[in-house]
């Protein structure tokens, strides 16, 4: 047997299948046990933060969500996820979360919305921090532009404001002209709820919840109880997970503490900029309000900080520019009549009373007159 004879021998194609498949049925055996391993890890991952219900993109390289599965492919250190169905290519990347458009509420400042991977979840928890109390009026301002938000896009349905007799002591009420004004919410469409104990506060809340009656719920809770835990938030956010309502924990002067809520930001009041005019900015006027958000947890954005300005025209968000982009972009005013060939000459100083000196001699009181202002004013 000539040396090529003695190798085509040694080499047994049949036997190089049969090892070929024992290794691969090894290989998806393993990983299925793995898999599984990951998945039952995921799930009480979830159980315990509650996790959006929401798909996350897979990583360069792995199979499309909606491609078919591939039995045949083969299993390597380069495609390690070729035997794994697609609805199960479930990746939590940070920044990459794939919802449907309607799944986030969006707040029409673009730097915020694209932090927050399309803005804030609509069927979620989501905390609105302010520091220190006198932040209250931020807080509570903020909340009822994102309750303007949900009103411009959905029904009109009302919105619960549950808290403790403490925290409207303290804080107040919105004042009902006010919310017509400046978020177009009529006065009726927002109940109040007031509970004498924190634990009544978040059992109505916890039932509000569940109501698919309301646009949104607000809970507005002060300092850091102790009864405000995972468990409990974790309650809040799988109720508006299972109604497909928003709830807006509002958190008065308390500290950081881990909550259930996918987002957290935290809230301060701006220096209002001055008016713009045609002329440009109004010296000593005030313009719309303005708020300082800061993004404290997310489970799809980083850390940042943003200006935000609310239009009560538009009933939206606007990420406060600079002077170089007002610049760039004016405030647009209506413009100059075209009728007439000639613009009218500009009109000197007009002043209510003369500015200087005494008034005239026809303008001097009669006798009559002087002895009327003379006497003394009756009581009452």
């Amino acid at each position: 047997m000539t040396p090529l004879d003695s190798s085509v021998a040694l080499w047994n194609p049949r036997e190089h299948n049969r090892n070929n498949c024992e290794w691969k049925l090894t290989v998806m055996a393993t990983s299925a046990v793995a898999r599984e391993t990951v998945f039952a890890l995921r799930r009480q991952i979830a159980k315990i933060e509650g996790t959006l219900p929401e798909r996350l993109e897979a990583p360069a390289g792995a199979a499309p969500v909606d491609a078919p599965r591939n039995p045949t492919a083969d299993v390597t250190p380069q495609n390690p996820t070729a035997d794994i169905p697609p609805q199960d290519l479930t990746i939590v990347r940070r920044g990459l979360a794939v919802a449907p458009p309607d799944a986030f509420l969006r707040t029409g400042a673009e730097g915020l919305d694209t932090a927050l991977s399309g803005g804030l979840p609509k069927a979620a928890l989501s905390e609105i921090h302010g520091a220190a109390t006198r932040d209250a009026g931020a807080v509570a301002g903020f909340a009822l532009s994102l309750v303007s938000l949900i009103l411009k896009q959905g029904p009109r349905l009302p919105v619960l404001w549950i808290g403790t007799a403490e925290i409207f002591r303290e804080a107040g009420f919105p004042y009902a002209r006010g919310l017509h004004a400046l978020f177009g919410i009529e006065p009726e469409q927002l109940l109040f709820s007031e509970a004498p104990r924190l634990l009544d506060a978040l059992w109505t809340a916890e039932e509000a919840a569940r109501m698919t009656a309301l646009a949104a719920v607000i809970l507005e809770i002060r300092g850091s109880p102790q009864r405000l835990d995972l468990t409990a938030t974790r309650r809040l956010h799988a109720r508006a997970q299972n109604a497909g309502r928003p709830v807006f924990l509002l958190r008065q002067a308390g500290e950081s503490e881990p909550t259930a809520a996918p987002v957290r930001l935290v809230l301060s009041a701006a220096p209002s900029a001055p008016r713009e005019t045609i002329a440009g900015p109004l010296a000593g006027s005030i313009g719309r309000p303005a708020f300082t958000v800061s993004i404290g947890k997310s489970r799809t954005a980083l850390p940042g900080q943003f200006t935000l300005e609310w239009n009560p025209d538009e009933r939206s968000f606007e990420e406060r520019r600079t002077g170089e982009e007002r610049a760039a972009n004016p405030v647009p005013v209506v413009s100059a009549s075209r009728r007439g060939k000639d613009p009218a000459a500009a009109s000197g100083a007009v002043l209510a009373f003369p500015a200087v000196g005494s008034p005239a001699p026809g303008d001097q009181p009669s006798p009559g007159e002087r002895a009327a202002h003379r006497r003394p004013r009756r009581a009452g």
